[in-house]
């Protein structure tokens, strides 16, 4: 080998092996010692503190004892920087009579301090801290011209959250009253049953008659599928074949393709954030429909039942899927969902149109599963078959949650037979 090149090779070693210790001798320096001695009126508590960022960024926070009016903070940084001196621990506000800014410098330092006073801190041994000091001077005559349009902002912000704590109020009041009507609707269940039962009477007595499908319509909401096969059946087909028979007709096969062992309808919409969303995205996982609305007093009720449900299943392969009247008004939808805490699973709008007086029906989910009444749960297995329906024309919530067990359950029993 050359010279030249044994040279050049002892020279890159001789400087890979400098370097290191180059950059600790860089780092030590950077980093020196600062003293800050404080005296300190009246303090009625045993400790003062200081907080400052460090070359990293990283907040540090000491304290240090008070004796005899006297306390001393010791520390490293690496250039000027401010901190923070405070009596109590608390929020760091600008209106803390016991809190001030000040400049350390690697240096020996001192401050003067009292209790309620802390603004009016004296320090000395910080050139950085003195020119701090000016700079604040030169601004108190703005600041004091300032004060004025302080005062008024400080009282309109006061009037703003003095409202804004009404409101808060007075939205609990009309849930609590809108919760209280709903309640008492319970006292028309009586009359209503009795006025239902001579309906029935009317509609197995008079088939031929066209009141019957009318009344029947009505009937649609919170009555069993095969309840209504049943009374739709016994109609001649006259009355069948009339428009409000039609109407039924077409509402019992909505119903059906929404019930137990018919193969739900696969849709697709943008959800609450704005992505695409299709039910073909969950296969593999069971998921229940949510048929609900923001102004759905009931449906409002279930939801921390639901969330204990999604919480408990929702990493064994469960997921919920809210579907919402609310097309009309999707701030309300956005609300509720955000008040209810129900954001953890997915949300989309039914798809329901209103246009020029006509509702526009081509894209509504809830027509596809037949859904008369809110709430209405529908639980859909891996495979995109309707396992359960569960509301007004359905099961309760009671038959769900042992569906639910069932299907959890048996899950953890497969895998314990497969692993002995």
């Amino acid at each position: 080998m050359k010279k030249s090149k044994i040279k050049s090779v002892f020279m890159k070693k001789n400087v890979m092996l400098i370097l290191p210790f180059i950059l600790i001798l860089v780092t030590a320096k950077a980093q020196q010692k600062f003293q800050l001695k404080g005296e300190i009126e009246n303090a009625d508590v045993p400790y003062i503190y200081i907080s400052y960022n460090d070359a990293q960024g990283t907040r540090l926070t000491d304290s240090a004892r008070i004796e005899k009016n006297k306390f001393t903070f010791h520390g490293t940084i690496s250039e000027p920087i401010m901190a923070n001196l405070y009596l109590y621990k608390g929020p760091m506000t600008s209106d803390n009579a016991n809190l001030t800014s000040i400049y350390l410098e690697p240096k020996n330092l001192t401050v003067k301090l009292e209790k309620d006073k802390f603004g009016d801190a004296i320090v000395k041994g910080s050139k950085t801290q003195n020119d701090w000091t000016k700079l604040h001077a030169d601004k108190a005559p703005i600041r004091s011209e300032m004060e004025a349009v302080s005062k008024e902002y400080s009282r309109l912000f006061d009037q703003y959250k003095a409202a804004e704590k009404e409101l808060k109020a007075l939205e609990e009041k009309v849930k609590t009253l809108q919760e209280a009507s709903y309640d008492y609707r319970e006292n028309f269940t009586p009359f209503n049953n009795r006025m239902k039962q001579i309906d029935l009477d009317f509609i197995k007595k008079n088939p031929d008659s066209f009141i019957s499908p009318y009344l029947l319509r009505f009937m649609i909401a919170g009555s069993k599928l095969n309840e209504l096969e049943e009374l739709y059946g016994g109609l001649s087909d006259q009355v069948k074949n009339s428009g409000y028979g039609k109407e039924i007709a077409k509402e019992i096969k909505e119903i059906k393709g929404g019930s137990p062992g018919s193969k739900a309808f696969e849709f697709s919409s943008t959800d609450i954030n704005g992505n695409p969303l299709a039910l073909t995205d969950f296969s593999g996982k069971y998921v229940l429909l949510d048929f609900w609305a923001s102004w759905c007093v009931p449906c409002r009720k279930g939801n921390p039942h639901l969330i204990s449900l999604y919480n408990k299943y929702s990493s064994k392969g469960f997921e919920i899927i809210g579907v919402s009247d609310d097309d009309r008004n999707p701030d309300a939808w956005h609300k509720a969902v955000e008040q209810d805490q129900i954001h953890i699973w997915k949300h989309v709008l039914r798809g329901l149109k209103h246009e020029n007086g006509k509702f526009d029906r081509s894209n509504s989910i809830s027509d596809q599963f037949g859904i008369s009444t809110l709430p209405t749960k529908i639980l859909v297995d891996p495979n995109g078959i309707i396992i359960g329906r569960y509301g007004g024309d359905g099961e309760d919530d009671i038959a769900m949650d042992k569906k639910l067990k069932e299907i959890f359950e048996s899950q953890i029993h497969k895998k314990d037979e497969q692993q002995n």
